[in-house]
């Protein structure tokens, strides 16, 4: 059970109920966090309204987003967000085996632009003032600099998630975990935040 009470639609106020309504429906597989995320109307309309423009801009393949996305959980211990992105990473043909060993240095099956995207997320996640110039360099050789800006800002705004979660302690959504299972990804490989 979450920290704070999940609201309906009928407990915000009238001029939140709209985002509430479309961020509902857009992120209905993440149904558990608009409920909680309601509690701040200006937050949840920013957070999910950022995720929202940048998924439709599309400048960025979602495979690799889903790399990162999962290396950055996983670095940060979220089960919640690695479950969820997991499941996604297989549909965009990320085998199960390489989702479960993502942070391990040479991981079966992702290429080096892949392991480059893995790598530059983990690097954001734990010491982004420490970033050496030549991952820019590497990056630069496969994307523009509008793309590198917009893999930064989806780490940074994964690891906002993660955070957010976790402290306040989101539940797992019931279809989840069988959505995961049905993929044949390893319930054991989830990480452990204690």
């Amino acid at each position: 059970m979450p920290r704070v009470t999940p609201l309906t639609i009928d407990d915000v106020a009238d001029d939140a109920k709209d985002d509430f309504a479309r961020f509902s429906k857009l992120f209905a597989y993440f149904e558990n966090q608009v409920p909680v995320y309601a509690h701040s109307p200006a937050g949840m309309k920013h957070i999910f309204g950022m995720a929202t423009d940048i998924r439709k801009a599309g400048n960025f393949p979602q495979r690799l987003v889903e790399i990162a996305v999962i290396a950055v959980s996983q670095t940060n211990a979220c089960p919640y967000c690695v479950a969820h992105h997991s499941a996604m990473a297989v549909d965009e043909g990320v085998d199960p085996e390489t989702i479960d060993r993502i942070l391990e240095p040479d991981p079966p099956g992702l290429s080096e632009v892949e392991k480059l995207v893995r790598d530059y997320a983990v690097l954001v996640t734990e010491r982004a003032w420490g970033i050496r110039d030549q991952v820019f360099e590497d990056l630069r050789k496969h994307f523009s600099e509008a793309q590198i800006v917009e893999l930064t800002m989806r780490i940074t705004l994964t690891g906002m998630f993660n955070r957010i979660n976790q402290a306040l302690q989101i539940d797992m959504e019931d279809g989840v975990m069988p959505a995961f299972e049905a993929r044949g990804l390893d319930a054991s490989a989830l990480p452990d935040p204690s």
